[in-house]
């Protein structure tokens, strides 16, 4: 939402979810970043009942993709998950000696962007780079014995 990118991104809403947004946003934190079948593989084994109504909205942005876009809908990625607060519709139970406790029956509204995954950058991963660290490395340690022999001859 903040930079402008070239690939192009789906997006989904559930509004008015009958959950709290802190009880969606365990379970959204589990798939933002992966795979959309890797997504829907742990949403169908997360036994939170928010998970079925993530699962209805990430069902419902990859439709969006497929046939607005035209794009592969299992080559996708979960880019972002969050889950805002909604209205809370405040009830009333009566206790004892004429009293009343609130219940507070909290919503919230589900978003779901997919994008398409970045391409891999070359020699940007971790063990890319020390292992370039370490052959400069090597190359100096067997550099150094040659410029002792330089600097006895000289």
């Amino acid at each position: 939402m903040g930079v402008a990118t070239d690939t192009p991104t789906v997006r989904a809403q559930a509004k008015w979810v009958r959950t709290s947004a802190r009880k969606a946003r365990v379970v959204l934190d589990h798939i933002r970043g992966l795979p959309v079948p890797e997504a829907r593989t742990v949403l169908a084994f997360t036994p939170r009942a928010v998970a079925t109504d993530i699962e209805k909205v990430l069902r419902s942005a990859v439709a969006n993709a497929e046939a607005n876009l035209g794009l592969d809908g299992d080559e996708l990625v979960v880019a972002q998950a969050y889950a805002d607060e909604g209205p809370t519709l405040k009830r009333w139970k009566p206790r004892a000696r004429g009293r009343v406790n609130r219940i507070r029956k909290r919503t919230c509204h589900v978003t779901l962007v997919l994008a398409e995954p970045a391409a891999p950058r070359a020699e940007t991963t971790r063990r890319a780079r020390k292992a370039a660290r370490t052959g400069a490395a090597a190359r100096e340690k067997q550099t150094a014995p040659a410029r002792e022999k330089e600097g006895a001859t000289a």
